[in-house]
């Protein structure tokens, strides 16, 4: 305590003495104003050895940047994106797939804004992909903070693995902030559009809407805020600050292998929080949702968001009541072996992987009729130059239509790898191509996302990654049977999992599905969709039960 009072006292002595001097010299000046001398920079790629030159595939690297006289130093990315460090050291992802040399410009800031900056080249592998059925859920889709949702927006530690611990917005609780009239658009080019209050139908020329960000950050934005504006502080938050409708860029990536969203430049969700403008996914299992963890700019809160691509208000029925009752088709294998009059077994690995770079060889050995119920097993065993064998059946010239309800109980295989499927192609496949047949996925699984069912459509304009679809959590799905649907009309498709609705399509003249289709049951390995396989996978089998197609009564 002594040396505390002997330290104020000093100060107070000194302070007199400042004073002292401004009084009789009016005119001091403070001296010229210099740049940062002697900037160094020195680049670390994780994962570098030997073996590996350019990284260990992660595309992170580390930089450390040192001036004599800096105050910050910035990093600003071929991308768009930038970051700033006090202490120099500041960390990016790449995200460019393959090995590519990346010119980062270095500014160290010194006193009054004197600057100096200089370019740094450094090499980085990057070996992560996306993947395929995330890209499908992200793209092409309006997204909006899902208001509705307890703690759709809130904040929490640094790391914390509990959504919004601290503090979750209840239910509309940010309503006339500037937040929730946004939509977030991730395009199939790569480019990410914020439309600033979508719902303001006659905007002026200079003002699209008003967005909602954190006190001493928003300033990155370079809007501004006053009174007049409608513009207002309240404690932390500066709410309805006047912006216009913007387009970056977006990407994925997994720094330490958890899937991570990057926006270039000042891209944002939801509320300005400065930073790196990175999101974690923390969660993407519900169907039209998603929930993004990002540390703020400050680095003392990560903020949370919970993201949905439904339309605001829209519901789907708790029972649905189908319009097809008349039971036209059915496949229940109780009468011995596979009626080769019906079913197609197509052999070999077809052109590239059967169009997807898939892992397995298709025999005629791998399906069978067990028990009254159709198993199609995926092994892991050599056969014709594959590492991995299975079986596909189709109806194609035996059995097609067009519109009605198809239903398939089944129980699905499970191991990293595995793909199973039960869908459908247009009749008229050899003749115009995919995606212009049309394709209709009734169910897709992958076992690197266990417990995740797929309904996609695919057609020109919305095929591979940019298809149409939506996702659903089902428990037990290689260890019990359930029921997986698609009820298809002229006006609307819709993807159901034991009778309950989890995507629909609105069916239109223009679209494929206005002919026969045929069926299709296969189990893949690996591919653009199934990923990685498990090294020590040696077989798993789905299981159905009965295959049926209803259509109207006459």
């Amino acid at each position: 305590m002594k040396n505390n009072l002997k330290v104020k006292s000093i100060f107070f002595v000194l302070l007199l003495s400042v004073l002292a001097v401004g009084c009789a010299e009016e005119d001091f000046e403070f001296g010229e104003l210099t740049s940062p001398k002697n900037l160094s920079v020195s680049t670390e790629v994780v994962g570098q050895s030997g073996d590996m030159p350019y990284g260990d595939g992660s595309g992170e690297v580390m930089f450390n940047a040192s001036a004599d006289g800096a105050m910050t130093y910035k990093y600003i990315f071929e991308s768009g994106s930038s970051g700033t460090a006090s202490n120099g050291v500041y960390t990016h992802q790449f995200s460019q797939i393959g090995t590519n040399v990346h010119t980062v410009t270095v500014i160290a800031y010194g006193p009054g804004g004197t600057a100096t900056s200089t370019p740094v080249e450094v090499e980085v592998l990057v070996t992560y992909e996306p993947p395929a059925e995330l890209i499908q859920k992200l793209v092409g889709k309006e997204w909006r903070v899902k208001a509705s949702a307890p703690k759709h927006f809130g904040l929490g530690p640094v790391g914390g693995e509990v959504i919004a611990e601290h503090y979750g917005a209840g239910p509309n609780d940010k309503a006339g902030t500037g937040m929730y009239d946004d939509r977030y658009i991730f395009n199939e080019d790569g480019t990410f559009t914020h439309i600033v209050d979508a719902t303001n139908d006659d905007p002026t020329p200079d003002l699209t809407g008003t967005v909602f960000g954190r006190i001493n950050l928003v300033d990155q934005l370079g809007a501004t805020c006053s009174e007049e504006d409608g513009c207002t502080v309240d404690g932390a938050d500066v709410m309805n600050i006047p912006f216009t409708d913007y387009t970056e860029n977006w990407s994925i990536s997994a720094p330490g292998g958890v899937e991570t969203l990057n926006l270039t430049g000042t891209g944002f969700i939801g509320y300005y929080i400065g930073g790196d403008h990175t999101y974690e996914i923390f969660d993407r299992s519900a169907t039209n949702e998603i929930v993004l963890r990002s540390t703020d700019g400050n680095g003392e809160f990560d903020w949370w968001f919970v993201l949905t691509s439904e339309e605001e208000g829209a519901t789907e029925p708790e029972d649905f009541e189908t319009e097809y009752t008349k039971l036209v088709w059915e496949q229940d294998f109780e009468s011995g072996p596979l009626d080769t009059n019906i079913w197609n077994l197509e052999t070999g690995n077809g052109e590239n992987g059967w169009g997807n770079l898939e892992k397995q060889y298709y025999t005629t050995d791998n399906v069978e009729v067990v028990d009254g119920n159709l198993v199609i097993t995926a092994k892991a065993e050599e056969s014709n130059g594959f590492n991995y064998t299975s079986s596909r059946i189709t109806t194609k010239d035996n059995f097609e239509f067009k519109y009605g309800r198809v239903e398939a109980r089944a129980k699905l295989p499970e191991g990293a790898g595995t793909w199973p499927a039960i869908w459908m192609l247009g009749s008229n496949f050899n003749e115009v191509g995919w995606p212009d047949s049309g394709e209709i996925d009734i169910m897709e699984h992958v076992g690197n996302d266990q417990n995740t069912i797929h309904g996609t459509l695919h057609y020109p304009g919305r095929s591979g990654g940019n298809a149409d679809g939506g996702t659903t959590t089902v428990e037990g799905v290689n260890s019990e049977f359930h029921v997986y649907s698609m009820e298809w009309s002229p006006e609307r498709i819709v993807f159901l999992v034991d009778n309950e609705v989890y995507h629909t399509y609105e069916n239109s003249a223009d679209s494929p599905f206005n002919q026969d289709f045929f069926l299709i049951l296969n189990v893949a390995m690996g591919g653009n969709f199934g990923g990685e396989i498990d090294p020590a996978f040696s077989e798993s089998s789905m299981v159905v039960d009965y295959v049926k197609v209803f259509q109207a009564e006459e």
